[in-house]
């Protein structure tokens, strides 16, 4: 097998999404020269179907509650997102000509919404910096020569002095992030939390009623709660989608990680849904209680308490005839609608990746402390956080940081 040997002090990046490619500017950045290696044909390829919809590039909160988003690992990452963090990102973007706006909910977007633009900049940028792009490079694994890919012509093996590995998580796997990384990095004995589906929907027991009439349906204007095993209960306010096979949508992702937690703990886990937020159970019971005449049931139900539609079938799928019957019954239902979940959706479905390379396995470079020179950013990396722009960030500070200690790793280890 051909043995590639790059003797000058340089840096290879794994991986052309924006961990890789942010590892890469910031490696060429600091006189190191970069090649980067991508097993798709092009790079940036999640990162430009991400973007089809608006691409969200940070949100624009203020740092505590933005850095608390990332849960268990905000405490890691803190320092690398202190670094390049929200502002810092705009400026990057205004440095490769792309203006942003902050939205209501105060995610920040491109002034046109699109990813194309900034990736086709950057790439160009990247090109200017004397990176040396390497497509259709699949990386198989540590060879006793260095690391082993898989090219158009062959296998090969090359050498590099430092390595930063991007290679995203397990989700989206038509996209290149499909986790098939993980067998290699255990067995070089890096310990890697299972990859696990962030951002996700949920399968659901529907009647075969609900999941074929109301599939693709939204469920707008209400709160949905999450109880931990502990107690602790999170809710956010918003709309989700029903689905054949459960739920979907961004109230849901919101509340995935809770969900999914629970469901991994105890086996069980509950949407609890506030059907009618705007409106106390005492103001409900009150209305419902007047009499319905000849009203039907659902009349009654619309009129009176502004049930109706996929609101209604809901509380028909999950509350008996003989309770809707009760208004205290019918009004406890609408205030607290449990519905059960049973697991969740498959990973590659999912918008991103819980799990990856532990943090306690690499240093606060991101080295991986049992292979020097070898450095782990983005999804590989155990931590996860909802959607926002909160993903695309961490993804582009550790980028930086792996990138960043590269290049200096290299420069104090002089050529290979």
């Amino acid at each position: 097998m051909p043995v590639d040997v790059c003797v000058r002090p340089s840096v290879a990046i794994v991986g052309g999404g924006p961990a890789g490619l942010m590892a890469a500017e910031a490696a060429a950045g600091l006189g190191a020269a970069v090649d980067l290696y991508e097993a798709r044909p092009s790079v940036g390829r999640k990162f430009l179907i991400a973007g089809r919809g608006g691409l969200n590039l940070t949100h624009a909160e203020p740092f505590e509650a933005f850095v608390s988003r990332y849960g268990a690992q905000a405490a890691v990452l803190r320092p690398m997102i202190e670094r390049f963090g929200a502002a810092e990102i705009r400026q990057w973007a205004r440095g490769l000509g792309v203006e942003t706006f902050v939205g209501s909910s105060e995610r920040v977007f491109p002034v046109d919404f699109k990813a194309g633009p900034l990736l086709r900049h950057w790439v160009h940028r990247l090109h200017g910096a004397g990176v040396n792009f390497h497509v259709r490079h699949r990386w198989r694994g540590f060879s006793e020569e260095g690391m082993s890919f898989d090219k158009p012509d062959g296998p090969t093996n090359v050498v590099h002095p430092a390595w930063v590995f991007a290679l995203g998580g397990g989700s989206w796997p038509q996209l290149g992030s499909d986790g098939a990384w993980v067998p290699s990095m255990k067995n070089a004995g890096i310990a890697v939390e299972p990859l696990r589906p962030a951002n996700c929907g949920f399968d659901v027991s529907w009647s075969e009623h609900m999941g074929t009439r109301f599939a693709g349906v939204p469920v707008k204007s209400v709160v949905a709660r999450a109880v931990e095993s502990d107690g602790t209960v999170h809710e956010r306010a918003g709309e989700f989608v029903i689905t054949g096979m459960g739920v979907e949508g961004s109230l849901v992702y919101a509340l995935s990680s809770v969900l999914r937690r629970c469901l991994e703990l105890t086996g069980e886990a509950e949407l609890v849904l506030d059907l009618v937020p705007g409106r106390t159970a005492a103001q409900l019971e009150a209305s419902l209680a007047r009499p319905r005449g000849k009203r039907s049931l659902s009349e009654h139900l619309k009129r009176h308490a502004g049930i109706d539609g996929v609101k209604a079938a809901l509380l028909r799928e999950f509350t008996g005839a003989e309770a809707l019957r009760d208004p205290t019954r019918t009004v406890e239902a609408m205030k607290a609608l449990r519905i059960p979940l049973l697991r969740p959706r498959p990973l590659a479905e999912a918008i991103s990746t819980a799990g990856g390379v532990r943090f306690d396995e690499v240093d606060e470079g991101l080295m991986v402390k049992r292979l020097p020179g070898v450095f782990c950013a983005g999804e590989m990396l155990d931590w996860e956080a909802p959607t926002g722009g909160y993903l695309l960030t961490a993804c582009l500070a550790t980028g930086l940081a792996a990138g960043t200690s590269a290049a200096a790793w290299c420069k104090a280890s002089g050529p290979a």
